[in-house]
């Protein structure tokens, strides 16, 4: 078996991320054959839901999870990673402006792109998720400029959602 690898969920207690874990631990993401250390970054007042989404993928006892650590610390979430799926955002509330997203969007997309830079692998790949996406992940690599920009990649969809 190689060695693991460490992947990082941000906005790990949300409910995109949490239908996004089982798919990574149980090898349906990365292989059957690749181990990982999974790492769930969420912010601080999360961190009780976190705990429950941990214990959670514990109780799978998922044979390629090696390591599962749950944190609000971007130096620990960060550290020596070879992908980051950036899922957390400011989602848009009601009566909230474009503008005013994607105000509080780069301001956690600049913060993320800089923690990248800092302390994660200089060969990470990085899927931005977080709307509006494109706008996320061209905030994050410029970010984490000793980062190639073709690490960089966001997952966007056009047209009409199904009734």
């Amino acid at each position: 078996m190689s060695e693991p690898i460490r992947v990082l969920v941000t906005g790990a207690a949300g409910q995109i991320a949490y239908s996004l874990l089982y798919s990574i631990g149980n090898g349906s993401v990365f292989g059957k054959d690749q181990p990982i250390i999974l790492v769930l970054l969420d912010i601080t007042p999360m961190m009780g839901v976190l705990d429950g989404v941990l214990m959670e993928l514990q109780d799978c006892a998922l044979p390629l999870l090696k390591d599962v650590i749950a944190t609000d610390k971007e130096e620990v979430a960060f550290k020596d990673l070879d992908v980051a799926i950036l899922v957390g955002s400011m989602p848009r509330r009601e009566g909230m402006e474009r503008k005013d997203l994607l105000k509080a969007n780069v301001k956690i997309f600049k913060s993320q792109g800089a923690a990248l830079d800092k302390y994660a692998k200089k060969s990470v790949k990085v899927i931005v998720v977080g709307n509006p996406a494109n706008t996320n992940c061209l905030t994050a690599s410029k970010s984490a400029p000793s980062i190639p920009k073709e690490n960089f990649s966001c997952l966007t969809r056009f047209g009409s959602q199904p009734s």
